[in-house]
Formats: C-alpha cells, structure tokens, sequence
C-alpha cells in the first residue's frame, strides 16, 4: 500500500505530540466527578479511536461513532491490538453525530477534539445536542470541547505551520484561516505535503474545514432545548475558568 493511501495514517502523525494519556485522564476524572458509577461511555466523533482505547484502559465500556471509514479502519485496528480485556469493552460504529441512535443509553457521551466546532449550522449543532441528549440514561453527562468565541475574537485566528514526521513520511501542514464573524465561524485552509522518504515523491494535498465557536450563553439556551443544563465549563486540560486567552474550552451539561 501506498504512504498516501489514507488519511488516518498521517492524521495520527499530525497528532502524534497530542498527550493523549493525560486527556485521557482528564475526561476520565472529569466524568467521574459527575457521575462515579459510570461504566459506559457513547464517544461522538471518536477518529482513530485513540482516546476511546484509554478510556477503555480505565474499566470503561466505549462505544465509538464516526462517519469516516479510514479512521474507523484505523480504530480497529487499535482495538484489535488492545489486551483481550480491552478490546471486549470497545466498539466502533459508522454513524452520524447528528442523529445516530444507540442501542443502548449511556452514562456518559464524550465528543472530543472540536467535534461541537464543526457542526456550523444552528440546525447540525441542535441535532447534535440531541444526539447526545437521546443517548444519554437519566442524569447523564454530556461532555465536550470547542473553540471558545470570546477567544477567538481576542486573540484572532493566525497562519499556523505544523511538521512531523516517521521512518517512512513527513509531513507538512499550513493552516490558513478565515474568520466570519456574521456566523461564528472560521475556514480553516489546509495545504498538506506528504513527502515519500524513500523515493523522494511528494504529494500535495488540499483541504477546507468549517468551525464554529461557540459562546457560554448558546450553549445554555441550547441546552435547555434538549432538556440539559450547564454543570461545568473551563479550559480544557487545565481547570481554568475560560477566559480571553482561552480558545479550548470544554463544558459538562447534565440530562
């Protein structure tokens, strides 16, 4: 196969600097905090399935949606390498955060990595609320992370440049964003270069990604809609109360 073939090899490269065990633990702590006898966790969004193996590493029972089948590939494939004891307490599902329907409620639905941020319209950021809401058993928690409006609009969305690399490719990715502010939004430009170390090939990739920042106030309001309401909201990683500087913000709504 080709060191090109899919976009969840170079995805987890991207992110290989990500401190994974330590978010893993946050959100662990995070929901334990609010509900101490949880076991089952519906993960909105999960990618590569990363954060869904740790918190399966922590006696968690992980149930993984996305609409990706590279990356649901590449969660497999992790899940088929876990311990025994690990990989029974993981599931992967191809599904939609806007209305995808467990078979079963959970005491806790995550999405993490921005997934609320790339739903754009107010119509995709109801449905996907609901999701959680329907997916969720009573006194449920809802906990997720987003770009934090006030932040945004502070500090400003700048030209980012990000490199890395393994034994067969690197990678180079330029970011370069928009912002709309008559809807809360920033298009984020992504110029991608994989270079084959072995032939010298380099295959230049082009993408565009929507997201949305939200404020506090909406959330609230959406909320209620859904029959939640706000139990928790700081800096992701950090604890801090969100604030100008904050851009990564994550908020815990319960049912």
């Amino acid at each position: 196969m080709s060191v090109f073939g899919e976009y969840s090899r170079y995805y987890d490269l991207l992110y290989r600097d990500k401190d994974y065990p330590g978010e893993a633990r946050f959100i662990a702590e995070t929901i334990r905090r609010h509900r101490p006898q949880a076991t089952r966790i519906l993960e909105l969004g999960c990618g590569t399935g990363m954060h869904a193996l740790l918190l399966g590493e922590q006696g968690f029972q992980v149930e993984g949606v996305d609409r990706s089948e590279d990356m649901l590939a590449a969660a497999g494939r992790r899940r088929d390498e876990a311990e025994a004891t690990v990989r029974d307490r993981l599931k992967f599902v191809q599904g939609d955060v806007r209305d995808y329907r467990s078979t079963r409620r959970h005491e806790a639905v995550v999405s993490l990595f921005h997934v609320m941020s790339y739903q754009t319209t107010n119509e995709d950021l109801r449905s996907a609320f609901a999701t959680a809401a329907a997916n969720l058993t009573d006194d449920g928690i809802f906990f997720f992370d987003y770009w934090f409006g006030p932040a945004v609009l502070t500090e400003r969305p700048a030209v980012r440049v990000k490199r890395m690399e393994s034994s067969e490719i690197s990678v180079t990715r330029i970011a370069e964003p928009e912002l709309f502010p008559d809807e809360s939004c920033v298009e984020v430009g992504y110029t991608i270069f994989v270079e084959d170390k072995a032939t010298g090939a380099i295959r230049r990739l082009a993408e565009s990604h929507r997201m949305r920042y939200l404020f506090q106030a909406e959330i609230a309001i959406l909320a209620a809609g859904m029959g939640m309401r706000p139990v928790e909201s700081c800096e992701w990683m950090t604890g801090r109360k969100p604030g100008l500087d904050t851009w990564g913000v994550c908020t815990v709504l319960q049912r």
